[in-house]
């Protein structure tokens, strides 16, 4: 079977998460490496891209040129992945859907609800993919959770609890580090810092595990340390569409937790607790059982778990695992429309422009919360309320 043509746009040289990306998409041989705008200085980013085995011709300066280029050719890439500073997603997402690409982009996915909608409304319109990169969604055992509360393991889902706490914007003394410092400034990162950046994951995990969508919040808010115009811990209770409650923690300033995404989802028959930082065990609480270790890669776990495990049983899945199984999903929907067929249902997990919208519906409903003393606020986008 022929690859699927990939490019990229952002993610140089020196970048966290290009790498990350790269090592997804090409793992399991379905995409190649086609084409690339890698960095805002034109010259650095064509020369890292041709050293990545990216041709000349097709090693673009930035991502205008990049759409020019491609828009044209008979083998233009089929999926082009945004990884550029967050306020450039809407602009570069909205170009590339408008002229017929699939799009995987980095969250978050917009800077505002309204572009959001927009984003939705566009590829409604274009019939093509707009996907946002929730990309510790692609764990296997976290498909293997929702598999689980789909089926009725749990029964009905009471309760939600999920955090997303580090420690590494901890230290007072870093607060001019360019690093840290435009999280916590609303011209650069909008009206959230830590939430937007980290609590949204573990709100989206917990969102696509119950299978249920956030209806209202309440938050909790501070900026512990002094300077900082945004939040850098917040405690959130939600209220989901399908009757769950949640309670949602997420940090910067938690010295000694390293990545502290964690999940766990407590229903009428049962719980479940997963760490990312220890992904390949998911702790599974029967009532009035004992607690029982499911293993990543054991006999007759979910089929979405069986489609996402590659390493046998007792070896390490990380991260780049996890983007990979997000790229796998892609690659059999645009299979699937491109052959005029129906998508595998263990592989239409990936996760949606939907998604990225009613994520920044929680960060704007956060914001209005957080400025209100815990106000109970309607965290629904309007186009879905």
């Amino acid at each position: 079977m022929q690859k699927l043509k990939w490019g990229m746009i952002g993610g140089g040289e020196g970048s966290q998460i290009g790498p990350a990306h790269r090592l997804g998409a090409g793992l399991d041989g379905l995409f190649e490496f086609t084409a690339g705008a890698l960095d805002h200085r034109a010259e650095e980013g064509r020369a890292y891209a041709q050293r990545l085995g990216i041709p000349a011709d097709r090693s673009y300066g930035d991502w205008r040129e990049m759409l020019e280029g491609e828009k044209g050719r008979d083998d233009r890439i089929d999926l082009v992945t945004v990884a550029t500073p967050n306020a450039t997603h809407f602009e570069i997402t909205k170009a590339y859907l408008e002229n017929g690409f699939h799009v995987l982009c980095e969250k978050p996915m917009t800077m505002t609800v309204e572009e959001g909608e927009e984003i939705v409304k566009l590829a409604q319109q274009t019939g093509k993919i707009c996907a946002v990169n929730y990309g510790y969604s692609g764990y296997s055992l976290v498909r293997h959770m929702k598999a689980m509360v789909a089926r009725g393991d749990l029964g009905k889902v009471r309760l939600v609890k999920c955090e997303f706490a580090h420690g590494h914007h901890a230290d007072a003394a870093d607060a001019e580090n360019p690093r840290a410092r435009w999280r916590y400034d609303p011209a650069q990162a909008g009206v959230s810092a830590v939430f937007a950046d980290c609590g949204i994951h573990a709100l989206h995990m917990a969102s696509f595990v119950i299978g249920q969508e956030l209806k209202q919040l309440s938050a909790d808010t501070v900026s512990l340390i002094a300077g900082r115009k945004l939040e850098d811990d917040a405690m959130v209770n939600m209220r989901f569409d399908g009757g769950a409650v949640g309670r949602l923690w997420t940090s910067a300033i938690a010295i000694g937790r390293q990545h502290g995404l964690t999940l766990e989802v407590y229903g009428e028959k049962g719980g479940l607790r997963w760490a990312q930082e220890q992904p390949n065990q998911l702790y599974w609480t029967p009532l009035g059982g004992r607690v029982q270790t499911i293993e990543r890669g054991e006999a007759n776990l979910s089929p979405e778990a069986d489609r996402t495990t590659r390493v046998t049983i007792g070896h390490a899945e990380g991260m780049p695992l996890a983007f990979a199984n997000i790229y796998a999903d892609l690659a059999e929907a645009i299979r699937a429309e491109q052959e005029h067929r129906a998508i595998n249902p263990a592989a239409n997990l990936f996760p949606r422009a939907t998604d990225g919208l009613r994520s920044m519906a929680a960060v704007f409903a956060l914001a209005q919360s957080g400025a209100s003393d815990g106000k109970w606020v309607d965290a629904r986008p309007p186009l879905f309320r």
